[in-house]
C-alpha cells in the first residue's frame, strides 16, 4: 500500500521563534495523509501539523510555542481545507464490483429464482 503526504495547508509566520528570535523564517504546515492500492485511494482524517523555522533550521513543538504563536496556529487551522476522507474506488474495483453483479443477476435468473415473464420477457 503506497502512502503519499499532501501538504494541505501552509503559512509564513511573522511571529518570534523560541528558538533563535528571529521574526522571518516560522513556516506552519498541514500535512495529510493519503493510502492508495491498486483497488482503491482513501485519505485519512488526521492532520499532521508542523512549525519549523528555516533560520535555526529546528522544529519547534509546541511545547515551546508562547500564545501569540498557539493563536496563530488555531487561525490557520481553520483556513485548512483537507481531502475529502471517503473511499475512492479505482476502475478495477468497479469492474469488479460490476462482473459480481452481473454474475450474480445471471445465477437468479438462470436458477429459476426470477422469472423474466414478471418483465414482460418472454
Amino acid at each position: 500500500m503506497k502512502v503519499t503526504e499532501h501538504t494541505i495547508h501552509t503559512a509564513h509566520i511573522k511571529n518570534n521563534c523560541p528558538e533563535c528570535y528571529s521574526t522571518e523564517g516560522l513556516i506552519f504546515k498541514f500535512i495529510q495523509k493519503e493510502k492508495e492500492n491498486a483497488w482503491y485511494k482513501k485519505a485519512e482524517k488526521q492532520l499532521l501539523e508542523s512549525l519549523y523555522c528555516t533560520n535555526c533550521n529546528t522544529e519547534i513543538y509546541p511545547v515551546r510555542w508562547d500564545e501569540h504563536i498557539e493563536r496563530v496556529y488555531q487561525y490557520n487551522k481553520k483556513l485548512v481545507q483537507p481531502l475529502d476522507t471517503k473511499v475512492h474506488l479505482k476502475k478495477r474495483s468497479k469492474i469488479l464490483i460490476g462482473i459480481c453483479l452481473l454474475l450474480i443477476a445471471a445465477i437468479l435468473i438462470f436458477g429459476g429464482v426470477i422469472d423474466l415473464n414478471m418483465f414482460g420477457v418472454k
